[in-house]
C-alpha cells in the first residue's frame, strides 16, 4: 500500500528518496499516528516533502493513493487497501455525535456495516448505479456516492449530500501551486542560498569539533578549540525601482529586500524610479534632498560585487534612449548609458521582473531592458530567483 504512494510521489516529480521513505516506515512503525488520518497525512508530508513548492503535489499523490474505490477494481480492494477497520471506527467515534452514533448502532452498529461493505466489495465485479446493495452511484445503496442511505460509507464523492455518511473517504482536488508562482520571504532565502561563497570571519565563537578532539589528545586534558563562524561572502549591490508602475509589486519586492538583508552579509541598496540616471538615493523620503550620485557609487563598490536590478521596466522608451526622457527630472544622458556602465562596472549582473513574464513582450521598453542586460532578466517568482542565482554564482 504505502509503496505504491511512493511510486505516485515520485510520479508527480516529488525528490523523494528511499531514505526519507523508510524514515516515513519507520514512524510509522513506531506508531507515531494511530488511527488519526489527519496526523498520518501530517507525518507522511513531514518525513517525505523538503520543499514547500511540492505541497500541492503532495496533496494530489496523497489524494490519488488513499481517495476512494473509483479508480480500483471491486475485487481488488480488500488486498489492495486492507480497509483499516479500526481506523474507520476510531474516526467515527470521533467525529459523530453520541446521537449519532446511537441511530448507527440501532440500525445494527458499525461493526455490521463494515462487515457488509466487505462482502459487497468480494462479491461485486464491475461498476454500478442506482439500485440498493452494490457499491455505486445514485441509489440508496449504503456504500458509494450521489445516494441517500441513513447509514453509509460515502465513496468518490466531492461533498456530501444529506449529511448521513459514517465515513467520507472523498475525492480531493486541487490546484496545483508550483515554482512559477511568487511565495513569501522564507522561500525565497532558499533561492538566493545558491548565491554562496563560504569564509569565515568574524570572533572565534563556534566551537570546530576537529581541533578540539586534536588539540584535547594531543595535550591530554579537555581543550576546547573555537573558530569564526562560516558566512557567505558574496557582496551583493541592489537598485530596486520605486513609485508608479511598481506600486503593486511593493509587497513581494519586500520579501525580496527583507530576505536578501538576511541572506548576505555584504549588501547594499539605492533606489531609482523608472531607469537609472545621474543620481540614485538611500531614503525614499529625503529622495530630492539626499541622492547620491551614481558616479559615486560606480567608484566606491568593487568589480566583485554581483549587480541586481529589481523592476517592472514598463516605463516611456524616451525615458531609456534619449536624454530628457526621464518624466521627473531633466536627464542629461539616457538612462541606457547609466545601464551600460553598472553593466561594465560589475560584471556579474542581472534585471529581475515582478511583472509576469507573459507580459513582456507587450511592452517595448522591457524588450529594451532584456536587450540592453543581453537577455539576463528573470522573473521575480522562485523559479526566477533561483535561476538568477545560478546565472550570478558563475
Amino acid at each position: 500500500m504505502f509503496l505504491r504512494f511512493f511510486e505516485n510521489l515520485r510520479a508527480r516529480s516529488i525528490p523523494v528518496s528511499l531514505r526519507e521513505y523508510l524514515t516515513f516506515l519507520e514512524a510509522l512503525a513506531a506508531d507515531l499516528v494511530i488511527y488519526d488520518v489527519e496526523g498520518f497525512y501530517y507525518l507522511a508530508r513531514a518525513a517525505m516533502v523538503k520543499d514547500e513548492r511540492y505541497l500541492d503535489r503532495f496533496d494530489l499523490a496523497f489524494a490519488e493513493t488513499f481517495k476512494g474505490l473509483e479508480a480500483i477494481d471491486a475485487g481488488d480492494v480488500i488486498d489492495a487497501l486492507n480497509l483499516p477497520e479500526e481506523w474507520l471506527r476510531k474516526l467515527a467515534e470521533r467525529h459523530m455525535t453520541p446521537e449519532e452514533m446511537a441511530e448507527i448502532e440501532a440500525l445494527g452498529g458499525f461493526d455490521k456495516l463494515m462487515e457488509t461493505l466487505r462482502k459487497r466489495l468480494a462479491e461485486q465485479k464491475g461498476r454500478h448505479q442506482g439500485g440498493s446493495k452494490w457499491i455505486g452511484t445514485a441509489g440508496t445503496s449504503p456504500f458509494g456516492a450521489h445516494g441517500y442511505n441513513p447509514e453509509g460509507v460515502r465513496i468518490g464523492q466531492d461533498e456530501g449530500r444529506h449529511g448521513r455518511a459514517v465515513k467520507v473517504w472523498d475525492r480531493r482536488e486541487f490546484r496545483n501551486l508550483d515554482d512559477s508562482v511568487e511565495l513569501g520571504t522564507r522561500n525565497i532565502k532558499v533561492a538566493l542560498k545558491r548565491l554562496r561563497r563560504w569564509a569565515r570571519d568574524g570572533a572565534a565563537e563556534e566551537l570546530d569539533l576537529d581541533e578540539t578532539i586534536r588539540a584535547t589528545a594531543e595535550h591530554g586534558y579537555l581543550d576546547v578549540v573555537t573558530r569564526p563562524e562560516r558566512r557567505n561572502a558574496v557582496k551583493v549591490l541592489l537598485f530596486l525601482d520605486v513609485g508608479g508602475s511598481m506600486d503593486p509589486h511593493v509587497r513581494v519586492v519586500e520579501e525580496l529586500f527583507s530576505a536578501a538583508r538576511t541572506e548576505f552579509k555584504h549588501l547594499e541598496h539605492f533606489y531609482f524610479h523608472n531607469c537609472l540616471y545621474e543620481s540614485v538615493w538611500k531614503d525614499n523620503a529625503r529622495r530630492w534632498s539626499e541622492r547620491i550620485p551614481t558616479w559615486e557609487v560606480l567608484n566606491t563598490y568593487g568589480s566583485d560585487y554581483r549587480c541586481i536590478f529589481v523592476g517592472d521596466a514598463s516605463m516611456s522608451p524616451y525615458e531609456i534612449a534619449f536624454p530628457g526622457g526621464a518624466n521627473e527630472h531633466w536627464n542629461e544622458e539616457p538612462g541606457e548609458t547609466w545601464l551600460r556602465r553598472a553593466r561594465d562596472q560589475w560584471p556579474a549582473n542581472l534585471w529581475l521582473n515582478p511583472l509576469p513574464e507573459r507580459y513582456w513582450s507587450m511592452t517595448q521598453s522591457v524588450a529594451m531592458i532584456r536587450e540592453i542586460f543581453e537577455d539576463r532578466m528573470f522573473p521575480l517568482t522562485l523559479a526566477g530567483i533561483e535561476a538568477a542565482m545560478k546565472e550570478l554564482a558563475r
